[in-house]
């Protein structure tokens, strides 16, 4: 008999637009899949939630995962059963656990009414806290959702998961603000897809070249970059390394689209390949002199360990996360030391870069998180605090 309720209402509903996976719906997929045999679905949508059947669960995951042709036909007839049938998948199930890893509802009155009422007892992961420490990086109106967002976590959650110890730090300090107590929590970094880089092959790109990855978003700060390219091309013109922009466009960064679309002198150098799927990522990757992530702000930064598990070096922001993550190993920088940036771009770029070759010997022995040992640490917890059999 399944024992835990899994939230895939981010998932379906991102699924039903047509909409690209990011690194939350990476996590959810890698939930789906880990829980699909043990689990019942619920889905959420302006303040209602409905649970569906274990046989109906089985086959919206199936649907999530594999996204097959007449998705959205298949996925209607499969709710719509669901919601007509008379079937109590609730019944019989004390105290079930749920589980909601992807911030979706938390912010809708509905949904502390039906932990309370449903009787869950309901765990929480929690990424990070960016729209209240850096809401100059959001869009209008998202501080505020979070703020309702982690106060529900608080107040209803009887567990969070926290996706690294700098996230977790920043919610403690959130709930000592807010006169709130921390539930029972523990950290699991997610896990990141392993890239298969294929040196062998002839490089996308003539010429060195350099890589950041993510969406084009204010706090990724891609304006230093252009800024940093647009100097290089100045001083070393057809020479100087090409930047590829890997990522869907996001918000926050209408000066970034502006330069990207109409400066001229980026044009020849600076190249926007958009989101990409992963055989397109690695070939990019495979040649790069460096993955640069010069971002303010991050919750883990999946993109750091997904380079330097595949033998790429990273050139990232002096972040303490990234510094929990990744220890050692990349070149850190000051996000808005433009001179150094320049000079670090200019070092990796030469043939026979010191600085790349000392930080391929620093990635001997690195392990990216893995998703195995992401679920070993969550489910021994769990097990820990009586939420699993």
């Amino acid at each position: 008999m399944p024992h835990i309720l899994f939230d895939v209402s981010r998932m379906l509903w991102r699924a039903w637009g047509g909409q690209r996976a990011t690194g939350i719906d990476r996590a959810c997929l890698a939930y789906i899949t880990h829980h699909r045999n043990d689990a019942l679905a619920v889905v959420q949508r302006g303040g209602f939630t409905h649970v569906l059947s274990k046989a109906a669960s089985v086959e919206l995951f199936g649907l999530l995962l594999s996204r097959p042709k007449l998705f959205r036909r298949r996925l209607l007839a499969l709710l719509l059963r669901s919601l007509l049938t008379r079937e109590r998948p609730l019944h019989g199930m004390d105290r079930p656990l749920y589980l909601n890893v992807s911030h979706t509802g938390l912010d809708q009155k509905g949904h502390a009414r039906w932990v309370r009422r449903s009787s869950v007892r309901a765990v929480y992961m929690v990424y990070d806290l960016i729209p209240l420490t850096h809401p100059q990086f959001a869009r209008e109106g998202i501080p505020e959702r979070h703020v309702e967002r982690m106060r529900l976590v608080l107040k209803e959650g009887r567990g969070v998961i926290a996706i690294s110890d700098d996230s977790l730090d920043t919610l403690s300090a959130f709930a000592g603000h807010e006169g709130l107590a921390l539930p029972s929590s523990m950290v699991a970094p997610l896990g990141v897809t392993s890239l298969v880089v294929r040196a062998d092959r002839a490089a996308p790109i003539a010429g060195p070249y350099f890589v950041i990855l993510g969406t084009i978003e204010g706090r990724k700060n891609h304006l230093l970059l252009l800024r940093v390219w647009r100097r290089l091309i100045e001083q070393l013109g057809d020479d100087a390394p090409k930047l590829v922009i890997i990522g869907q466009r996001g918000w926050c960064a209408e000066e970034v689209f502006k330069q990207l679309d109409h400066d001229l002198t980026l044009r020849s150098h600076v190249i926007e390949v958009g989101p990409c799927d992963d055989d397109t990522l690695s070939e990019y990757m495979a040649h790069a002199r460096a993955l640069l992530f010069p971002t303010f702000v991050e919750g883990q930064g999946l993109p750091l360990t997904e380079a330097l598990g595949a033998g790429v070096p990273a050139i990232a922001s002096n972040l303490v996360v990234f510094k929990e993550t990744a220890g050692g190993i990349p070149d850190y920088l000051d996000p808005e030391d433009d001179t150094g940036w320049e000079q670090a771009v200019m070092d990796y770029a030469e043939p026979e870069s010191t600085r790349r070759a000392a930080q391929i010997e620093r990635m001997h022995g690195f392990v990216p998180p893995t998703w195995e040992a992401h679920f070993a640490k969550v489910d021994a917890w769990l097990t820990e605090q009586g939420l699993l059999p």
